[in-house]
């Protein structure tokens, strides 16, 4: 068994719970762990067999391991946490807003089959056994159940993600395709870097002072002043994040934010930011039974 590291929270919130299954530790919301028809998960470092940078349970090809030991690690928290590996649909993500409906024909797509998808950030379904998977070191994964159709979404949302509105490409995509109401969806804003790790400059604080409005942007951004000659922000993604979701139409109360945050905890979560790119990847996964 994997020594599970002390902790580090953001708030006493106590939104998530840490599982650990032969070794494999993971994270789960617990608004969603209620909801008996849906399997979701977050990954951790814990668990694998990459080495080195990767220790140990890289989930991202593109980081430079050994691309058999990353099909390993996938197999081993397929195992864990009761997944088909054969059954998760992982896409290609570059940032954007773009968002797709998958079904049973995508099955392995990224994983045990070649990369089809370029450029998605999102992926729907309605279908059970279909597993969504997307991947994160720092990143914001928003996972999205709606309770009356039993429909399902799953988004990366960096600062570009999250400023362009991945939220309302995602909700009107299931609304489109299954009749989706937002007042019917549970979300979950998961582990990701917290307001306090993440320092921007104003280039990209501008962006956000666009995109929301005055009352909005005092619990996004934190004006640092001056450094180096250079005017910086502290930038709260998961605020941005819960007021997109308000703007889709999701009630306040049916919106769940992590506790746990990548950067403060490096040992435990890959971080991008606390490791200088020098990392793995984790991965969110979110399926209906």
């Amino acid at each position: 068994m994997n020594k599970i590291p002390t902790i580090k929270y953001i708030t006493p919130s106590n939104t998530t719970i840490i599982r650990e299954t032969n070794g494999v530790a993971y994270i789960q919301s617990r608004a969603l762990a209620d909801i008996e028809y849906v399997k979701h998960s977050f990954s951790t470092r814990l668990g694998g067999v990459s080495e080195g940078i990767w220790s140990s349970m890289n989930l991202n090809f593109g980081r430079g391991d050994d691309e058999a030991k990353v099909l390993a690690n996938f197999r081993l928290y397929a195992e864990a946490t009761g997944t088909d590996v054969d059954n998760m649909v992982y896409s290609m993500q570059t940032h954007t807003t773009n968002v797709i409906r998958v079904g049973r024909a995508d099955c392995g797509n990224g994983v045990t089959k070649p990369q089809r998808f370029n450029d998605v950030d999102g992926l729907v379904t309605n279908e059970p056994g279909v597993c969504l998977v997307t991947t994160y070191a720092d990143c914001v994964p928003l996972y999205f159940v709606d309770t009356k159709n039993r429909a399902i979404g799953l988004s990366h949302s960096g600062w570009r993600g999250t400023v362009g509105k991945i939220t309302r490409v995602t909700v009107n995509l299931m609304r489109s395709e299954f009749g989706t109401k937002p007042e019917d969806i549970i979300t979950f804003i998961g582990p990701s870097i917290c307001k306090s790790c993440y320092e921007v400059s104003e280039d990209v604080a501008e962006k956000f002072k666009a995109a929301y409005s005055a009352e909005e942007i005092k619990d996004i951004l934190t004006d640092k002043g001056m450094i180096n000659n250079e005017r910086k922000y502290l930038l709260n993604l998961h605020a941005a994040n819960v007021a997109n979701m308000v703007n889709a139409g999701i009630p306040t109360d049916n919106i769940n934010v992590t506790d746990i945050c990548t950067c403060c905890n490096p040992d435990f979560l890959y971080s991008h930011r606390a490791s200088g790119g020098r990392r793995g990847g984790l991965c969110a996964f979110l399926e209906l039974r």
